[in-house]
């Protein structure tokens, strides 16, 4: 048991380093950029509150998990902005490199298993997976809303670029949310000319 818990708890102190990692979205009173620890909190919240909003099937609870674990890999590869210029398939790479570093740090029951909900999460095919996905990409134009534009203004990104980048992973495991959120943001990008 001492094994066991000895591991677990170096997983814990190694996972608080997410709360070090600066993010490029703004917290919605725009006092400054949110870290990863806290998207994720607030990603299961996301999931706990708006769970109503998921297609038919899906399982709250494995959602609320792979948002909790799914940015771990930022204490490695650390934060790719959306509308940030990066190699996507060297991020791919770190990502994945440092999910094996992490979730093998846990006994291997539990690495095994989280490493599996996060690849899941990763390929973003099962309904669990897509509803995720969805308010991981669906809670920074909120908050980007509510901050007077946030990362959007910083990146001089339009709807278009939004639409495509966000709108469409957000539609395709919640469309409900989308449809709700696309208005607002086309009434920001129109309100800027």
């Amino acid at each position: 048991m001492t094994e066991r818990l000895d591991a677990q708890m170096a997983f814990l102190v190694e996972a608080c380093k997410l709360k070090s990692v600066n993010r490029a979205t703004l917290l919605c009173d725009a006092s400054r950029r949110e870290n990863s620890g806290e998207h994720s909190w607030h990603l299961a919240l996301y999931a706990l509150v708006l769970g109503e909003h998921a297609p038919e099937g899906v399982d709250m609870n494995r959602v609320i998990r792979m948002l909790l674990i799914h940015d771990l890999v930022e204490i490695d590869a650390g934060d790719a902005p959306i509308f940030g210029t990066h190699d996507a398939a060297s991020t791919e790479a770190d990502e994945l490199a440092a999910a094996h570093r992490i979730f093998g740090m846990l006994p291997a029951d539990q690495g095994r298993d989280l490493l599996a909900l996060w690849l899941e999460f990763e390929a973003n095919e099962t309904p669990d997976a897509r509803f995720a996905k969805s308010l991981d990409r669906f809670q920074p134009p909120n908050q980007n809303l509510a901050s007077g534009g946030g990362s959007w203004v910083e990146y001089n990104v339009d709807y278009d670029t939004v639409a495509t980048r966000v709108g469409a992973k957000i539609a395709n495991g919640a469309p409900g949310l989308w449809a709700w959120i696309s208005p607002k943001i086309q009434a920001f990008f129109q309100s800027r000319g």
